[in-house]
C-alpha cells in the first residue's frame, strides 16, 4: 500500500480558495485592497458622492485612477453608478449592500488606526 498525498480533482464551477491564482474571490479582494479601492469604499461609507466629490475627498488620486477604480468596483458589484442626463452629465456613486458589507471592516480598521494614533498623540 502506498501512502502519500492523495490527488484531488478540481470540481467544475468557480473556485473560492484564496491561495489559488484562479480564485474569483482573490481577484475581487485585490480590487478592494488596491491602493485606491480601500479609500473609495471608505469615502462612500456614509453617503453617495459625485465623481468630483470623490476626487476631492481622496487626496493624491488622479482622475484616471479614480475612473478606473470606480469602473472596477462597479463591475464587481460593490458600487452602484447613476448618471443624471444633464449637461455635463452628473455621475453619482454609492455602495451597494454588498459594498457596505465589504467596506464595513475596512472602515472599522481605519477607525481603529486613527483612534490609536490620536491616543498616541495625547499620551
Amino acid at each position: 500500500m502506498t501512502e502519500g498525498v492523495q490527488e484531488r480533482r478540481a470540481e467544475p464551477g468557480p473556485r473560492y480558495e484564496v491561495f489559488h491564482t484562479d480564485c474569483l474571490a482573490r481577484e475581487m479582494v485585490d480590487h478592494v485592497t488596491s491602493r485606491w479601492g480601500v479609500w473609495v469604499l471608505i469615502s462612500l461609507r456614509h453617503n453617495s458622492l459625485r465623481f468630483y466629490e470623490l476626487r476631492e475627498s481622496i487626496q493624491g488620486i488622479s482622475e484616471k485612477m479614480l475612473a478606473q477604480t470606480l469602473r472596477t468596483l462597479v463591475q464587481d458589484g460593490l458600487l452602484w453608478r447613476e448618471v443624471e442626463p444633464t449637461t455635463p452629465p452628473q455621475v453619482t456613486y454609492g455602495l451597494t449592500e454588498f459594498g457596505r458589507d465589504v467596506g464595513e471592516p475596512l472602515s472599522e480598521l481605519f477607525d481603529r488606526i486613527t483612534r490609536r494614533l490620536s491616543a498616541g498623540d495625547a499620551g
